[in-house]
């Protein structure tokens, strides 16, 4: 039975970031990084349920909260998508220090856009998971219309997200806005495995095909028919999590325990 060790490390903002490591029982076969999606946390439906299932897998994987999210200090309106971006490298870094180099990197929604702009740093990495990612992170702020206006006149307003009230600055809509993967996915230089449901209905289709279309080969595409975007149901984590393992075992040195 996969264990389980709290963790924390520094944030690029000065905070200190709350993860969990999922460790297989017996053999490791890879270390991974999860980037969970723009306000939902390590404790998400798909951070935990697709870490702790890969686990069973032999794939340990950091899964943490973003500053001023769950357990972790900080203000999450002082973040931007760069600092996002920033704190997957510092997640690699605190588990190369801990003897536990990253072989895997794994994005959830906004969290998969992040890791495509992380790995070009991050030369252990062998191969890249998005999960209903958007292809322009620009696409997160039609979620903020509501606040737009005091944005604009303010410099920053309010919106409830999750079911969270949270500030939104006007750095972090400037720094969405000027943002642009296209290069970073074309100069991937890494494995891409691209996941998304057909019937996203908050981040479409097209994103997947974008995002695929814009990166050389190897690259795999995989729908998640029947999975929402925020993958609330254990059968559709379980299976996303059996077919990221089943995916990545020809860049792995060893055999799924599974299999």
């Amino acid at each position: 039975m996969p264990t389980f060790e709290s963790v924390k490390f520094p944030s690029v903002t000065g905070a200190v970031l709350a993860g969990t490591v999922d460790i297989p029982d017996g053999e490791v076969r890879a270390w991974a990084v999860f980037c969970h999606g723009f306000t939902l946390g390590k404790n998400s439906a798909a951070a935990a349920r697709i870490s702790k299932a890969l686990a069973r897998h032999g794939i340990g994987v950091l899964r943490y909260d973003a500053a001023g999210l769950g357990s972790s200090t900080g203000d999450w309106s002082d973040t931007t998508f760069t600092t996002k971006v920033e704190d997957i490298r510092q997640a690699a870094a605190f588990m190369q220090s801990a003897g536990r180099p990253v072989s895997l990197l794994i994005g959830h929604s906004l969290g998969g856009a992040a890791v495509l702009g992380a790995v070009g740093a991050l030369d252990e990495v062998k191969a890249v998971v998005t999960i209903s990612a958007p292809y322009e992170p620009v696409h997160v702020v039609h979620l903020f219309d509501e606040a737009m206006d005091d944005v604009e006149r303010q410099g920053v307003g309010e919106v409830t997200l999750g079911g969270k009230r949270l500030q939104i600055r006007k750095q972090l809509v400037e720094d969405l806005k000027r943002t642009d993967l296209t290069g970073c996915i074309r100069n991937l230089d890494r494995p891409l495995l691209v996941m998304h449901s057909p019937t996203d209905q908050t981040v479409g289709i097209d994103n997947a095909g974008e995002i695929f279309q814009a990166a050389r080969h190897p690259k795999s595409f995989i729908s998640l028919e029947g999975s929402t975007h925020l993958l609330t149901d254990r059968g559709q984590t379980d299976r996303a999590a059996l077919l990221i393992a089943a995916w990545a075992n020809q860049y792995l040195d060893t055999e799924d325990p599974l299999a």
